[in-house]
């Protein structure tokens, strides 16, 4: 509960420095006996002062001004008293002032927030989440520079107007760069990461009204490239006289039979490949995007690929267990083995991990729950994206349906002849 509190504002003056014939004028804020002083940064000659009612003597137009001015501090000093009130907030000299000169958590700017997000969230989330942040960041300047002729802005000024103008920026920005205009998902990746810094800023309390409540973020659904067991066959038995192009095909395989994604292909070591409890052999590692633990079964094609780098990995003395190239030049050798291949869709290593989850496993049986399991989601929803039921699946389940009930008829039927013959 707050208590009460002496408070008072006075306007007075000192001599200036730099000119003997002028005062410098100050605000005074005092509460419960403390003080806490402003410069106004406005000066008025010595003869042109009343320290009685400390304000400018006279009808001039200086002086209407000056007192004008005088007024319009006195009511903002009142109201930022009136504010903290009303927060519950401590009321003191030095919070009032700062209340007043923009000093509080309440004038934070939206430039603060991004950097105290950044600052503490770059232990928390990966690089290349960071970087895609810090992407958003420079979207979010430009945007400022370019459409509000402004370098920064106070989050209290942020509203739905901003977030629609952002947008439309977002989506019609033509990078100088050879570089793709953003798509709908693109805009909306960047509107989702600068929500995500508003709700920090909401928990901080540097901000009240959420400018994001009316909007709705809208993300075109696209289905997610993967090869059908043709296909895999196809790219599996395809040998490839050039070095780098078999080596990515091994590898790209590996991960169609395994599901790891590319970060965690490339930082697998040989140490990592254990034996079950099963006797088999199995994977054991971390996800490098969720630090989730997964154990994965070796299927026998991904056995086989193990088998013949781990040799060449002894060989060169190395820990890691699949010579793999950057990601660019990876997912550039996938399309010519693609092409080489006769498929026709645009395969990255990512198409691999949703092969894994669609062609291996969902179609041949194996329950989402276990898929889920083995993808290292920690949600059940997460492994929804990858999932779908192809029609020979469906085809085959509704066979077996049927298959079900026609021997359920025919027990009735069966049934129902030994009744009537006893």
């Amino acid at each position: 509960m707050q208590k009460n509190s002496t408070f008072g504002v006075i306007f007075f003056t000192r001599k200036s420095r730099s000119n003997l014939n002028e005062l410098s004028i100050y605000a005074r804020i005092t509460v419960d006996g403390k003080r806490a002083e402003i410069s106004l940064k406005r000066c008025i000659e010595v003869c042109n002062w009343d320290n009685s009612k400390a304000r400018a003597r006279g009808t001039s137009s200086n002086s209407r001004n000056l007192n004008k001015y005088l007024d319009q501090v006195y009511g903002q000093l009142l109201d930022c008293h009136r504010q903290l009130l009303e927060e519950f907030k401590i009321i003191s000299a030095k919070s009032i002032k700062a209340r007043y000169l923009g000093e509080d958590d309440q004038l934070k700017t939206l430039n603060e927030l991004i950097r105290y997000h950044n600052t503490n969230m770059v232990s928390v989330l990966k690089a290349g989440t960071m970087k895609n942040y810090y992407t958003t960041e420079r979207y979010l300047n430009k945007f400022l520079a370019q459409k509000l002729k402004a370098d920064d802005i106070y989050l209290k000024q942020l509203n739905y107007r901003f977030i629609i103008d952002f947008e439309q920026f977002l989506r019609n920005y033509n990078p100088t760069t050879k570089r793709k205009t953003l798509t709908n998902n693109g805009v909306m990746k960047h509107l989702e990461r600068f929500k995500k810094m508003i709700n920090l800023a909401i928990k901080l309390e540097w901000l009240v009204k959420n400018p994001f409540s009316r909007f709705q973020l809208r993300f075109d659904k696209y289905d997610r490239q993967y090869l059908s067991q043709r296909e895999l066959e196809l790219i599996e038995n395809t040998y490839f006289k050039s070095e780098r192009l078999e080596r990515v095909k091994d590898i790209f395989i590996f991960s169609c039979y395994t599901g790891l994604s590319y970060i965690d292909v490339k930082q697998l070591t040989i140490h990592q490949i254990v034996k079950g409890i099963d006797a088999n052999f199995w994977i054991y590692t971390k996800r490098e995007k969720t630090n989730e633990t997964v154990k994965i079964p070796i299927l026998p094609k991904a056995l086989v690929i193990v088998e013949k780098y781990k040799v060449i990995s002894k060989e060169i003395g190395s820990e890691l267990l699949l010579p793999l190239y950057s990601n660019q030049k990876t997912n550039s050798y996938l399309k010519e083995i693609a092409k080489a291949c006769g498929i026709r869709k645009n395969i990255s290593f990512h198409v691999a991990r949703h092969t894994f989850a669609t062609t291996v496993l969902l179609s041949n049986g194996v329950p989402i729950e276990t898929v889920s399991k083995l993808l290292g989601h920690t949600k059940l929803s997460t492994t929804q994206i990858y999932a779908r039921v192809l029609e020979h699946k469906i085809s085959e389940d509704i066979q077996n349906l049927m298959i079900r009930f026609e021997n359920k008829k025919n027990k009735e039927i069966e049934s129902n002849r030994s009744y009537r013959n006893s």
